[in-house]
């Protein structure tokens, strides 16, 4: 009763929201009309970052524990999926920017100056607290860091965030404090590597009882089977892990890989469940990244050609090199290449399946 003279456009302020779509054009005398266009769906971009940092910012929270509550993982999992229904927006938007020509473009674009996409603060920031560091950056203009761009207010936050946990390492210590690596006498790598030993046993026997493989072919899929092997048993090696660790080349630890790798084998265990659910969006969402990123550049590419970007950065090739550059998951992806087929999953024991069952289910068992 309070709030009964609150009408809905002074709720959502949209008499501040229409104000703000000055044409730089028309202040030159100039006014291109499809740089209305251009000015909201850039606004729109920064009010869903500032809604998908408002979803990051409560995941990692509830991560940055050293106990991560069960009840808040479907509330995690939910709020990270409304950032890849965002991100999916963003990429539509895309679609209605391209609606503008490159000579519509033109009109308008020397009336820019120095404004750019890669001055989006609230951007630069949800990279941060995903978990991008400031050693996998490119540098847009040559030897000036990232946060060049900014006032110092924003400069202090960016350069304050770096330090702060994000998304990556909160998950990262969540992984590691699995506990079901080991459960009594059971051991999830011996009993892995033993599965992938079996298996593989398998594909060579069947390999060489071939007798339709020319030896040529024969010879090529032994090959295949022994670099699996290797592949395997190298990812096994918690030495090799580290130093990999050392040279930037992975961002989770041995132990969360494995628990990673765990959870996506027994994902069909009712307690395992909503951790893969998880996993599952942390990749959407770098894929989804990703996906906006090559948009953007070949958007940019139709519109600019090889001309330099706004603010005179080098726009599309700039752009394209980010798309694979800037991946925050790469080691969620990477946990498909040590996959089984299910039919050599190594089997839980008893009391362990128990324990990652509901405790109905559990108890009729």
């Amino acid at each position: 009763m309070a709030n009964e003279q609150l009408d809905y456009l002074g709720y959502l302020k949209i008499k501040q929201l229409t104000s703000c779509q000055e044409l730089e054009s028309a202040r030159h005398g100039e006014p291109a009309h499809i740089e209305m266009l251009y000015i909201i769906v850039h606004q729109a971009y920064e009010l869903w970052f500032k809604e998908i940092l408002h979803e990051l910012e409560s995941v990692i929270a509830m991560f940055d524990a050293d106990n991560v509550n069960e009840k808040n993982m479907g509330i995690a999992v939910a709020r990270l999926r409304r950032i890849t229904s965002i991100q999916r927006v963003l990429i539509e938007q895309i679609n209605v920017l391209e609606t503008m020509t490159p000579l519509e473009f033109l009109d308008f674009r020397n009336y820019l100056g120095t404004a750019s996409g890669f001055q989006s603060f609230q951007f630069r920031l949800i990279e941060n607290r995903m978990g991008l560091k400031r050693s996998q950056r490119i540098n847009y203009f040559p030897g000036r860091d990232y946060d060049a761009e900014f006032s110092e207010t924003h400069r202090r936050r960016l350069i304050a965030s770096e330090s702060e946990p994000n998304l990556l390492q909160v998950v990262a210590a969540w992984l590691e404090r699995t506990p079901f690596l080991r459960f009594q006498g059971f051991s999830f790598v011996d009993a892995y590597r033993n599965a992938v030993r079996d298996m593989l046993e398998g594909e060579r026997e069947a390999i060489c009882a071939n007798t339709g493989l020319p030896p040529d072919a024969k010879a090529f899929a032994l090959q295949s089977v022994d670099a699996t092997e290797q592949t395997i048993r190298d990812f096994l090696d918690a030495e090799k892990h580290a130093k990999l660790m050392e040279d930037g080349r992975r961002s989770l630890s041995h132990r969360a890989m494995l628990a990673a790798l765990f959870i996506h084998l027994y994902r069909d265990e009712p307690i395992l469940q909503p951790a893969f659910q998880l996993l599952e969006t942390l990749i959407d969402i770098d894929e989804q990244f990703t996906i906006w990123r090559n948009r953007h550049a070949v958007m940019v590419h139709r519109m600019l050609g090889r001309k330099l970007g706004t603010g005179q950065s080098s726009g599309y090739e700039y752009l394209k090199r980010t798309a694979e550059r800037y991946r925050i998951f790469t080691d969620l992806f990477n946990i498909a290449t040590y996959l089984i087929p299910r039919s050599h999953i190594p089997p839980l024991p008893d009391d362990l399946k128990r324990d990652l069952g509901f405790y109905w289910t559990a108890h009729k068992a």
